[in-house]
Formats: structure tokens, sequence, C-alpha cells
């Protein structure tokens, strides 16, 4: 409480000297005054952030706002553009996950909710993408900063994202639009909008957007480019109408698909850096390792790569260079949305419902194979000598070809992998709101709200060249599961989770100006939220050494059977276990079913609810100058950590966050309206953060997934807040943006990090001393060390993608011309560094960057057409749009490998002469750490035409 108290006191002060600073330049400074009077007037620009049109400087609240014509003028064509020019929100495209303030999405589970919230024209929606659609479409996006617990209530804990679109215009108006660009870039835009008979208007408008080579080269011949290769549509039309002197209403339908290459969220935007991974088999794998086939100690046979590189990272030397010899692609069909208000006027408040739905279905196909194997297309694993030591019946293959040579012949591992990941999603929402008119001192809104979402998350894993797979299936515990079917297509992962999502809420909030200067707000929230749902997985081992009962390839060849593991790896059947929390006890081990087709089935419900608000005090000593000092409390629902990160796991459900968010700030016009000065001083106080935590098995053999959402008892977001607008003469504009963000964990202890299970990398805070395992058996033995694991003190920690400083800075110059007007802009953006996870250790670290886009924009002067030219990030850097994720390679490894690379041995494997082991040694650290990139040096030219 004293950082706070500090903080906010030091904030107070600075508010003071400016607030006293701008008096003194107001009463005293008459000739600076006079002098900025040739300059241009910042223009008023008005927002509905509290669901009532006010100007921006008059709301208490950290807003940026971004018309289209300021889009337009500063080349803001996507949410990462946006981040540039808004304190404290970041966006990773390659997830589609934002984040305000520290508090981020952290996940792509449905089933775990958001705590940023977008909302397109009120209709809530999980996809920041929306956001992102092109200023043809939309009139301005507004981002508000901090809980907006009250008013939006859903998933706003963050933050909230509004997204108001270009409503129907009274008077006839057409626009179309065309932008070519590098990479094959090519966009067509085309609005027309009217009236269609008095008192109701229309509007049409679409976009056709394609790129064809990305922004990244497969090396391996015949493979197509990957990053940002799009084919995607999006039309909507729009009604408005007015029923009489007190009703009006609008709605609004759209459709939009995609069929692109690997370009969208899901597809390729990172590189990795690193080595491929040479284990046999990496912790807890199903199958053999693909980079197994590269390992040297002459383990393998026949193998071939079509990387034409060999067994080398591509990456290592081209940050935009892979090898793999699966062609991603990104699909979004049957997808569709719409929403509607109407409104009644009575003579001294409204009435006013809005409501609406939204539909669609996505489609992820990507390489699965391993990070950096995915061009190895085949090798064989030869088959073991025969041991006269040893039982034949531990050796039956080679113990078979003594008696019929040939019988058993070594198996080919064909180890491409591809998953395919879809969601299917559709919500539906309404809500009614009462809110007061007119211009007196006392103001108010209230109103009810309703949401329902179902989801469906299903992820399966194939190996297509596997033709093993198609053979019997041995369940590894048939006590449990009984006989399962053969038929799984090749699959050797499959989970279907399936959710529903059901909320309604009653808000009220209050706006009295009790003076002339200043205005009390309180405003009252209650949520409540329930969650069911359903999940079924199925799991299938091929040739693994973890899934042979103590056997292996080598021993098995060509006899080596597809084993349905299911049981062992979903909590509650082998261990005899209650249900867990949030899973619906059904009189099972875990509450765990089994069908014929050999899925493990569970279900899931909770229910939650909470009260939120704010309280704050405004204060508007004289025209322009605005104070304000809040307090609002956010709420995010809790959930069930389902699907791909699961698999049945022990610790499904995760409690709901909190947010106390301390706030003041102030909104200041100097020079005649020549400069406008935004700043805000927050503290927000984190309760029960959600965060994910991986946990990876270091047994050596499949375990039970143990990875869960971590509800963080403490964690902290503070820091300040400043956005200025300043035209000190005729024609010229500056931008500067600047915040300072102090996000970080105080307190979380016990926790162990994957890539760090012995917690001996620099910044971590071991809770034990470091000590060998007396065998494999040891509780938290890692096999690939021979060390035991040991949980650290993440106290202090900086919160997941969240750069502690952000610079924006962005210059333009009006040139006026009989003819039209030439405008010249710059600008240049800085961030700081930023992590992936809770671990602020350097391998989840990417790096501070900056980028310099330059624009140049051509209006004639009857305002009928526009031609703009860009380059974005000019100097070609590469530019980081979230934190570093980093892999630990480890697993299996023959001793002539070991001796090969160099390496330490850990515990002894499965076979004589194998070991456990961590891939590293003198130069390299044993991580594969992969970095999400912006784009590369971008340029093209648009045109506008105006009717």
């Amino acid at each position: 409480m004293n950082t706070k108290v500090r903080l906010l006191a030091s904030g107070a002060a600075l508010l003071a000297a400016a607030l006293s600073t701008s008096v003194h330049a107001q009463t005293a400074a008459k000739p600076a005054v006079a002098a900025a009077a040739g300059g241009a007037t910042i223009e008023e620009l008005v927002v509905t952030a509290e669901k009532r049109s006010q100007n921006l400087q008059d709301v208490p609240v950290a807003i940026s706002a971004f018309t289209s014509e300021k889009r337009d003028l500063l080349g803001i064509t996507s949410i990462q553009d946006m981040t540039n020019f808004t304190p404290g929100l970041e966006y990773t495209s390659a997830n589609d996950r934002n984040s305000l303030r520290g508090v981020a999405r952290l996940s792509n589970a449905q089933a775990l909710s958001i705590p940023v919230a977008v909302y397109d024209d009120g209709i809530f929606t999980t996809s920041t993408v929306t956001a992102g659609k092109a200023p043809i479409f939309t009139d301005r996006v507004e981002v508000l900063r901090g809980p907006q617990g009250t008013l939006y209530g859903r998933n706003s804990l963050g933050g909230a994202i509004n997204v108001i679109s270009k409503k129907p215009t009274e008077d006839p108006y057409a626009e179309i639009r065309a932008t070519l660009g590098n990479y094959g870039y090519s966009r067509l835009e085309a609005a027309v909008s009217g009236p269609l008979a008095p008192d109701l208007q229309f509007r049409l408008a679409g976009s056709w957007e394609k790129q064809r080579d990305g922004y990244f080269t497969n090396v391996v011949p015949g493979m197509p480019s990957e990053g940002n290769v799009i084919d995607q549509y999006y039309i909507e039309g729009q009604l408005q109408a007015k029923f009489g002197d007190h009703m009006d209403g609008w709605i609004k339908g759209y459709i939009t698909g995609w069929n692109n290459g690997a370009g969208g969220p899901g597809a390729r935007a990172q590189y990795t850096t690193g080595q491929i991974n040479l284990a046999e088999f990496n912790g807890g794998s199903q199958n053999i390792n693909a980079g197994f086939g590269c390992a040297p100690g002459g383990v393998v046979a026949n193998l071939v790569n079509a990387n034409p590189m060999g067994c080398v990272n591509p990456a290592n030397s081209d940050p935009r260079k892979f090898a793999t010899n699966f062609a991603q692609t990104v699909s979004l069909d049957d997808t569709y949305g719409i929403s509607a208000n109407l409104t009644y006027h009575f003579d001294s408040f409204d009435v006013k419902f809005m409501g609406g739905l939204l539909n669609y279905h996505y489609t992820l196909d990507s390489d699965n194979t391993s990070t950096l194997g995915g061009a190895i297309t085949s090798f064989q694993v030869p088959i073991a000598p025969f041991n006269p030591a040893a039982p034949v019946a531990a050796q039956p293959c080679a113990a078979t070809n003594l008696v019929a040579p040939g019988a058993c012949t070594p198996i080919t591992v064909s180890p491409l992998q591809f998953s395919t990941y879809q969601e299917s999603y559709r919500n539906f929402s309404d809500e009614i709101d009462f809110a007061s008119t007119g211009n007196g001192p006392f103001q108010w809104i209230g109103g009810l709200y309703y949401y329902k979402q179902d989801v469906a998350q299903p992820v399966f894993t194939t190996n297509p060249g596997q033709a093993a797979l198609d053979g019997v299936i041995t369940p590894a515990v048939p006590a449990i599961t009984g006989p399962v079917s053969g038929d799984f297509q090749r699959r050797l992962y499959d989970d279907r989770p399936e959710t529903k999502v059901e909320s309604y809420a009653a808000f009220g909030q209050i706006d009295w100006k009790f003076t002339d200067t200043l205005k009390l707000t309180l405003g009252a929230r209650y949520n409540h939220d329930q969650e069911t749902g359903s999940e079924a997985v199925r799991v299938i081992c091929y040739a693994a050494a973890a899934c042979l009962n103590g056997s292996a390839p080598e021993l098995l060849g060509s006899f080596t059977p597809p084993v349905d593991v299911t049981s062992f790896v979903v909590w509650g059947p082998t261990q005899g276990a209650p249900a867990p929390a949030g899973v619906v006890a059904n009189g099972k081990p875990g509450g765990v079913t089994f069908t014929p087709d050999g899925f493990a089935h569970r279900n899931y419900d909770a229910t939650w609810d909470a009260w939120t608000g704010t309280a704050g005090l405004q204060w508007d000593p004289s025209p322009g100058t605005m104070m304000y000092a809040r307090y609002s409390r956010g709420y995010l629902m809790g959930g069930f950590n389902v699907g791909v990160t699961s698999t049945l796991g022990e610790f499904p459900e995760t409690q709901p966050e909190f947010d106390n968010d301390y706030e003041i700030g102030l909104k200041k016009d100097f020079f005649n309206r020549t400069l406008q000065v935004d700043l805000a001083l927050f503290y927000e106080d984190l309760r029960g953060y959600q965060a994910p935590l991986s946990v990876v098995s270091q047994s050596g053999g499949l375990a039970v997934s143990q990875s869960e959402y971590l509800n963080i008892p403490r964690a902290v977001s503070q820091g300040v807040e400043l956005e200025t607008n300043w035209a000190p003469i005729e024609h010229l504009n500056i931008l500067f943006n600047y915040s300072f963000d102090d996000a970080k964990i105080t307190k979380l202890t016990g926790i162990v990090d994957p890539n760090d299970p012995e917690a001996q990398a620099a910044g971590a805070k071991p809770l034990t001393a470091l000590t060998a395992c007396a065998s494999a058996s040891t509780p938290l033995c890692d096999v690939n060390t021979g060390l035991v694991q040991r949980a650290q003190d993440l106290s202090g920690n900086a919160m997941p993608q969240n750069a502690r400083n952000k610079v924006a800075l962005a210059v333009t110059y009006a040139i006026e011309f009989e003819g039209g007007t030439l405008t010249p802009e710059a600008s240049y953006i800085w961030r700081d560094k930023q992590y992936s996870t809770i671990f602020q250790r350097s391998y989840n670290e990417s790096p501070s960057w900056d980028q310099t886009d330059l624009r140049l924009t051509w209006k004639d002067k009857d305002n009928r057409y526009s031609i703009i030219g860009y380059v974005k990030n000019v100097f070609d850097q590469l530019g980081y749009d979230g934190g570093a994720s980093a892999t630990r390679l480890t697993g299996i490894y023959s001793a002539s490998t070991i001796a090969a690379l160099g390496m330490t041995r850990g515990l002894p494997g499965n076979l004589p002469g194998t070991f456990n082991a961590v891939q590293r040694n003198a130069s390299f650290n044993g991580l594969d750490v992969t970095y999400p990139l912006t784009p590369p040096r971008t340029f093209g030219v648009e045109f506008q035409y105006r009717f």
C-alpha cells in the first residue's frame, strides 16, 4: 500500500504543478497565447466511452481514440499499428492476444475468459481482430484503459476496446479505395450510403484483401512462403431509421471469410533460434522424435531430409527462413454477425435496447512435427543385434530373424505430423439501458445485460505417413478402458472440448455535478456467470519407449504396436482420485468415463458472481482543464483450462480475478487549444491474477498433465501514461505519447520453471538447496540431469506481455497548393523488452526495438480523391509483438550422440547405452527460443476516390 500512496501522492503533486502552470500561462502569459493563436486549434472528438456522447477531454477515464481520419493520416491499418500509439496496449498477432497495462490474455482456450473486452458496435467478441477493421468501415476505435467493471462488466478487467462503425448518411455518398504493395499485396474497398426513403438510410461496404508472398521463406524446394499470406473478404450492410418523433433504430449485418495460406491469427509470425532436438524420445513423447533422424553416432539409417541445408536450422542465419514439409493454412467460414439497437426517447430519459449475435468457424492446419525438424521426411531405426545374454522375449525382432531371416524389419519413421485446430463459436447478447438526457447536474444510467456463448474447440494431430497406425491398437490398461477401437485415422491425439457460458448482470451509475466545478460519480454492477462443458480425449502412442512397457522400437522392429495410453495421461483413473474442482462427480475416479471408441470423457460445471463498481471525483476549474480521481473494481470470471494444454489434467478450474484500480488524471488544453495533454497515473492491485503454468514431465515417461491456469495471489500494475497532441503553428501537428508501466508479481512462491527445473538460471530464487536424485523414483527428480527440481519464489518478476516503457512520436505537416494539400508524415516508435511467461528470464525475453514509418498523402482541394504512398519499418528492423518463449531440449539420447555433441549424461535410459540428458554443451545452452515478429519493411500506394 505504501507504493500506491507514494505513486498517487507524487502524481497529485505533478498534476497540481501542471495545473498551476496552465493557470499561470492563461493569466500571466498573454503574449504566449497570442503568439500561438496562429496555430491550428485541435478539434474536439466526441466519444461514447461512458455510453453517452461526450467530448473526449470531458471523460474522466484514460482513453485513446482513433478516428478513421486519424488512422488514414498515421497509417494505422492494423491492431499492431494501434498499439504503437496507445499507452499500455500490446497485441500479439500470431495468436490474437491483447494486453492492457500488463493485464493480458495468455491463452486461446475459449473456456478461459479474456481480460480486455472487445465490443463491435456494442456486441462482445473474444477476437481483437475486429478492432483492426479498415478505416472505411469504422468511424472510430476507443481504447479504455483500466477496469470498466460498471458499464461494460463482462471481461473488461484490464479495459475495453470499442469499435464504432461508420453509420448510414442522410446525403448520398460513395467511396472506392485500392491499395497495392510489396509481397504481392492488394486490397480493394468500396462503400455506398444514402437515403432510401424519408427517415430511412442505408450503408453497404465491402473489401477484398490478398497477399501472395509471405514474410518468411521456406527453404524446402517447392514449398510456399508463409506469414501474412491471405485471401479474405468482408461485406457489411446497415439500415438506419426514425419511427416518428420518439423512436429510432439501427441494424448491421455482416459476413466475412478467409481462405488463407499461412496468414491471419495462428499462422507463422515468429522464428526460432537454436538446434534440432536430436533425442530419440523427448520428455513424455508419444512417438519417435523427428530430429532423431539427424542424431550423430550412427543411430539411424536411410535419412531423407528435404532441408537443403541439412540438419541445420535456417533461422540461425536468417530469422525469416524456415524448413518444413507442410504448408500451413488458415480458414474462416460460416462467419457472420448481427448487431442492432432501438431507442425510445422520453422527455427526460432514453430507453435503448442493444442486441446481437456472432458466429464463426475457424480452422488452422499447421506442422506439428517438432519445432525445427519439420523437413525430415523419413528414416529407419535399426534393429538391435541379438544379445544371447538377454531373454529372448525381450528382443522379439532379432530373435525372430534368427529363425526366419527378414521376417521382422526395422521400422521406418515418417515423422511428419500436422495438427488441425478448430473453433466453432457462437454468442448472443441483449442489453437494455435507461439513461437520463438533458443538461441537468444529475445524470444517471442503468441497465440489464444477458450473454450466452457456445464454443467447440476440437484439435487433433495426424501422422499421415505412419501406416502402422492402421493396425490393431493395444489398450495400455484394458482393465480401465476395455477393448478400444482401432479406427483412429492415423491420429495420435484428439481432444474435443465444448463449453457453454451464460451470464447476466444489472448495473447503474450516477453523475452528480454538485458545484459548478465538481462532479461525483458512483456506480455498481452485479455479475453472475455460469460455465458448463464437456471434454473427450484420446491419446495414441507409437514406437516411444515410454509406451512399450520397458521395450523399444530397436527391440520390436516391425512388431511395434500402436498403444492407446489415454488412461495413463488423464487424471483420475490410474490414481483412483476423486473428481478435481470444477469437474462433475459421477462416482468414477477423476469423474472420467471411457467409451468403446477409446475416448475418455468428463464434464464441467462452475458458477461465479461478483460486485464491481466505481467511485470518482471530477474537477473542472476552468474551461479546457479537467482533473479526476477515480477508483474502479474489475472482475474476470473463472474458467476451465481444457483442450490441448490440459488433456483432462489434474487442475482444470481457475478462480476469478479481481482488480482494484486507483487512478488520478489530468486532461488539459494549453495555449488556446493548440496543445492537448492527457496524463494518467494509476495503481492496479490485482488479486488472483490468471496466468498459465506449463508443467513438463521430467520423469522421462508419460505423465498426467499438471499444467494449470494459476491464480497468482498478488500482482500490481502501476505507472504513468502521457498522450500529447500539439499544433504549434498552422499545418504542423506533433503527436507524442509515453507510458511507463511497472507490472509485476508481488506474491507467488513454490513454482518450478519448466525450462530451468533446478532453478540455476540468472535471476532464479530457489526455495531449497540443490540436491542429487537418489534414483529416478526420487520425488521431483529430473532424470535429464539427475538433480531434484527446485521450486522458486517469483515475487518481483515482471508480468507477461507487457513493455515497461513505450514511446511514440508522429509529425505531420500539411503543405497547401492551389490544387490540393500534400501531407508528409513521419513516425517513430520505441518499445521496451517484454517476457512471455511469469518467469522473468533471458530466454523468455524479447529485446527492446524501434521502428520508423513514412507516409505521404495528397488530397485534392475538393476532397474528391487522395493518393497515399507509405513505407512501414523503413530500416527493415526486427520488431517483437510479444515476449519470447523457450523450449528445453531434453530426452533419451544414445551414448554415441552424447559423446559426439559433448553433452552431459543424466540418468540411464530404457536401453543399454542410452541416457536421459539435456542437449547442451559448451556452445549451446540447451534452449530453443521463439520470437514473435512484427512485419518486415512494407511499402505501397493507396488510391481513394469519393463520389
